[in-house]
């Protein structure tokens, strides 16, 4: 497994040289890409030019990163300036942001090299990548099954080697379900930890970005570049960032609550139920202390959820008007008509539904009945989390009550697809971080373990983690 770190060491002795990295990877990309279709577009001059500006720091000892000459893939809702972006759906096609996202332009300052921007649910809506504009992504453990979503593209990519690391997005668990069905490491970092500006919103309030690795220190060392106050963002928060320090300190002494709530969840597979049990008792064996906690509102988190998501994306795509940007429908005789066909022509099912729902939780008579009602059990689940971690340091669970599933599975049954969500969804409606790592097998596929810490106690939920890796051999 090549990790960052390795790959690092390789550039900084010479062995090897950032082009010629860039163009291994846009060759296995060019090779293998219709196998999985992780990717909707990759962007092999921009990557190229970043190799050689990396390798002329290398060659100067002109400040290059740990991410400096690193190939990396970016999910399709991250501005990136001149790269056609279009969130994974039709509506935006051709459209090529003047700007990049802080984060982009962060990692830009690092170093990295783009390879391209990897396929999504549209605007991050779905479970299963599924719900993409143009085409369903594959598992690498098995393509004719779902990689999760919506960062299916990117934890794919990673997962089949198609690059080293890559970026994705986290509204209700679309870092770590993907991370989890794909066998790799997905961060979701505080809320506020990562500005998000340049990403293109789905849920304002519940957004967050963050990478996908092959190991826990890798993550880490992505975390540590993209995170930080932006001026451009006024949820970003001026917090410290100091993501490396403990994260060898193992679990000694640190107390992990058990939530009775997530291993109840309806539709949990024994495999999966099976290999988390047996994870968690590794990390009790390398000193930690299990504790039961209760999380008692998990059984209305959905349904709060499927409420507040909607609603807030409701209100962000109403800026999809075809005026200033993306695709347009030019039959129409008048302005609301264009309006009406751009859209209904532009956004697929799955994000139309969502719209709806949110538009009818907003309306005049049933704000109070719906969308107040779900913002209140929102404080109480983040209330929940609150007291559960006044008597431990971290919530240890499964990422995904499921395997992948083979693809086509779950479109026609949306109820049955938004429950993958339900381990994921609380530490987005409370603000908390959580990461996915890989904790074994069932039925063949991997199975996720997820480890989620209090607000700004994103080093505690990797510590964890790296402990976890270490005491199963897996990482560097």
């Amino acid at each position: 497994m090549v990790t960052i770190s390795d790959l690092h060491d390789r550039l900084r002795r010479r062995e090897i040289s950032a082009a010629e990295l860039v163009d291994e990877h846009l060759e296995v990309i060019g090779r293998e890409e219709p196998r999985l279709h992780a990717f909707l577009r990759t962007t092999e001059e921009l990557a190229r030019g970043q190799a050689a500006e990396a390798d002329r720091r290398f060659a100067a000892g002109d400040g290059a990163g740990p991410l400096t000459g690193i190939p990396a893939a970016i999910k399709d809702v991250l501005c990136v300036e001149d790269v056609e972006t279009t969130a994974g759906s039709r509506i935006l096609a051709g459209y090529r942001p003047p700007y990049d996202s802080t984060a982009v332009a962060r990692l830009r300052a690092q170093g990295s090299a783009f390879l391209g921007m990897t396929n999504c649910d549209e605007f991050a809506m779905g479970s299963s990548t599924e719900n993409s504009g143009y085409y369903p992504t594959g598992n690498p453990h098995d393509p004719s099954r779902v990689p999760g979503g919506s960062s299916g593209g990117s934890a794919a990519a990673v997962a089949a080697g198609r690059a080293p690391w890559a970026i994705g997005t986290d509204t209700g668990g679309s870092i770590r379900q993907p991370a989890a069905l794909c066998g790799v490491v997905g961060m979701k970092p505080t809320y506020g930890r990562v500005s998000r500006y340049g990403l293109i919103a789905f849920a304002s309030s519940l957004d967050q970005i963050g990478p996908f690795t092959r190991t826990v220190t890798d993550a880490a060392l992505v975390l540590q570049a993209i995170s930080g106050l932006d001026a451009c963002d006024a949820t970003s928060a001026d917090r410290p960032v100091d993501m490396l320090s403990q994260l060898e300190a193992g679990v000694e002494g640190l107390r992990l609550g058990v939530p009775r709530e997530y291993f109840e969840v309806e539709g949990m597979e024994p495999g999966v139920k099976s290999a988390v049990q047996t994870a968690v008792a590794r990390l009790e064996r390398a000193g930690a202390e299990l504790i039961e906690v209760s999380l008692p509102h998990t059984d209305y988190g959905l349904a709060a959820y499927y409420i507040v998501a909607p609603a807030e994306c409701s209100s962000n795509l109403a800026r999809f008007d075809s005026v200033k940007y993306g695709a347009r429908d030019d039959s129409a005789d008048t302005l609301l008509e264009t309006y009406l066909r751009t859209r209904r022509r532009g956004f697929g099912t799955e994000v139309r539904r969502r719209i709806m729902l949110g538009t009818y939780a907003l309306s005049s008579g049933y704000y109070d009945a719906y969308y107040l009602k779900a913002q209140k059990v929102r404080t109480l689940i983040a209330q929940d989390f609150e007291r559960a971690f006044q008597r431990c340091d971290a919530i240890v669970s499964a990422t995904s009550p499921v395997v992948a599933f083979p693809i086509g599975a779950k479109v026609d049954d949306p109820l049955a697809m938004y429950l993958n969500d339900v381990l994921t969804l609380g530490a987005n409606l409370a603000g908390l971080p959580g990461i996915s790592l890989p904790c074994g097998t069932s039925e063949g596929l991997p199975v996720g373990l997820q480890v989620l810490a209090p607000q700004w106690g994103d080093a505690t939920a990797l510590r964890v983690a790296r402990a976890y890796e270490v005491i199963s051999g897996g990482g560097s």
